[in-house]
């Protein structure tokens, strides 16, 4: 195949299809490359019982809002329709490699100065620049305890409906997707545990009946008034921990310093009897489970809600800087610390809606991008060198935010800088 286009996209996924159409819309051409035969990425496979936890006034795409007569959170399959429609609208399937897959990049002069050489289904290309939207929800985390356990396991990437499950079943994890899966096994009728080692705090998808982000005044109050508004309001929607038999005490009130779990159901089969809260587990032996008060029981299904792996299979992981099995980054969390013409979209999970941070996470890659083919060269090693190290993937909203707006401000000084240069150069015959 030949292309016209100077930029490359891994993955068709809701942050590759978001990069696409933003890419698309500043007039930069780009290739994606897609390893299954559709768009949409997990959200073909994850489990049925699966809504949106943010609204969707706020969740969706730029310039695409998902439609007035579905509900405050829609559905996995209305998520996946609004994706479908997502790239139907724009056009970006003309722009998608289906069935491609992404085997190799490897950096062209140092660092990848001189852009990437890019290896898809054994063809290899050479694109000015690589933007990497493969996901971080693909490669299931089970912990060392799981190689133990004799009856039912699967981990919550892999787990679609109760159909899957046997007898009592234990659920390990208390993020979203474990409550949601305890919650789901419950209303079914199945015996069910969770594990819960730390204290935390469960928050309400509304306050006062509305979700939390479209109450009007809380948006205009400091951070601090917000966070301390939200935890008396959760407070009197949810009550203590004690009201729920077995809840360990939250290690914080503070909402910022937690990452956030929203689900009251939970608390709602608790007290009906249908989930039992467990502490960590100490050790497994066939479909005994040792929990670390000294307590015992055995169990037909596991669910490991047990988080995933980051993975970047095709690209040397020796070329960038690792902290807890995650790339360094800056930029708001799209540039590698090592590497340049390099750039992650969706490697990031600022808390709220994740879609527009996609989108503004490629005006961010497109403005460098701009920058790079005016003459400004070396951008991630000199913010590399500017800002703090990223590795997380959970972070509070507003410090992501200040972080993208502190990076807006420094390309614009290194425009300014570079165009300052450019005209008191020296005329050369």
């Amino acid at each position: 195949m030949t292309s016209q286009a100077r930029y490359c996209v891994i993955g068709a996924g809701a942050a590759g299809l978001a990069a696409l159409r933003t890419l698309q819309e500043l007039g930069i051409h780009a290739d994606c490359f897609e390893k299954s035969g559709q768009v949409g990425g997990h959200w073909h496979h994850d489990y049925d019982a699966l809504h949106l936890i943010t609204p969707k006034k706020s969740s969706g795409f730029d310039g695409f809002p998902m439609p007035e007569t579905w509900p405050v959170y829609p559905s996995r399959d209305q998520v996946r329709q609004y994706i479908d429609s997502y790239a139907g609208h724009f056009d970006l399937r003309e722009k998608i490699h289906f069935n491609s897959t992404v085997e190799r990049i490897v950096p062209l002069g140092t660092a990848g100065g001189e852009g990437w050489q890019v290896t898809v289904n054994g063809q290899t290309r050479h694109y000015q620049g690589v933007l990497v939207a493969n996901g971080h929800l693909w490669d299931c985390a089970f912990p060392a305890e799981a190689n133990h356990f004799s009856g039912i396991s699967l981990h919550s990437g892999q787990y679609r409906n109760t159909d899957q499950l046997q007898g009592k079943v234990l659920v390990v994890g208390c993020g979203n997707s474990g409550c949601d899966l305890a919650v789901d096994a419950a209303q079914h009728r199945l015996t069910t545990d969770i594990v819960i080692r730390r204290g935390q705090v469960f928050q309400p998808k509304a306050l006062l009946g509305v979700p939390r982000a479209e109450i009007p005044f809380l948006n205009q109050l400091p951070p601090e008034l917000q966070n301390a508004f939200t935890q008396v309001m959760t407070m009197i929607s949810v009550g203590n921990w004690e009201n729920y038999p077995g809840m360990p005490q939250p290690e914080s009130w503070d909402l910022e310093k937690q990452p956030p779990v929203v689900n009251t159901l939970l608390m709602y089969w608790i007290q009906h009897g249908r989930i039992g809260v467990r502490p960590a587990i100490e050790h497994i032996d066939g479909k005994t489970v040792h929990f670390s008060d000294g307590s015992a029981a055995e169990y037909d299904s596991i669910l490991w809600a047990t988080g995933f792996h980051t993975r970047l299979p095709f690209l040397d992981e020796t070329l960038l800087d690792w902290e807890d099995g995650v790339p360094l980054r800056t930029a708001a969390m799209t540039l590698p610390t090592t590497l340049e013409n390099l750039y992650f979209v969706g490697l990031s999970a600022p808390r709220g809606p994740q879609w527009p941070t996609y989108c503004q996470q490629t005006r961010l890659i497109a403005r460098m991008i701009q920058l790079r083919e005016q003459g400004v060269p070396n951008i991630a090693s000199l913010l590399a060198a500017q800002q703090p190290h990223e590795a997380r993937i959970d972070i509070v909203r507003r410090l992501w935010q200040a972080n993208l707006d502190e990076t807006w401000r420094t390309l614009d000084l290194l425009e300014t800088m570079h165009s300052s240069l450019l005209r008191n150069a020296p005329l050369t015959a």
